[in-house]
């Protein structure tokens, strides 16, 4: 019965160091886009954000901010930490503006996450 126990206990040890290594496995990837709000980013197909005070509006009225890439992924920043905390205020300073955002991207079901290391605005382009 020691052994079957003893047995048990180091697999699920040995289960949670591998879950651990493969999350702590990710690498980093940068992303460049707009920070807008979900809602426009899918309800009126925008390239970007019709302005600044539009997306910090509805970001302050509790829509999520996403970063929508250049080629037209949308990104969701989520934190890795359990439990789970929002982004928006993370993302707000750069709200309607374009980003170069670095940190683990997570894929499931068709939806692209993000967990935000650094970011950053962008030069404006004249």
């Amino acid at each position: 019965m020691k052994f079957t126990f003893a047995s048990k206990t180091v697999l699920v040890v040995l289960l949670a160091a591998a879950v651990c290594v493969s999350a702590a496995d990710k690498p980093s990837v940068t992303v460049k886009g707009y920070v807008l709000d979900s809602a426009c980013a899918f309800t009126k197909g925008l390239q970007k954000p019709i302005s600044k005070e539009c997306a910090t509006s509805c970001a302050n009225a509790g829509s999520q901010l996403v970063i929508l890439a250049d080629d037209g992924t949308i990104y969701w920043p989520i934190a890795e930490t359990t439990p789970s905390s929002g982004q928006n205020p993370k993302l707000l300073p750069f709200a309607g503006d374009k980003v170069t955002a670095s940190g683990k991207i997570y894929n499931r079901g068709g939806s692209k996450a993000i967990v935000i290391e650094k970011i950053e605005a962008q030069a404006t382009q004249k």
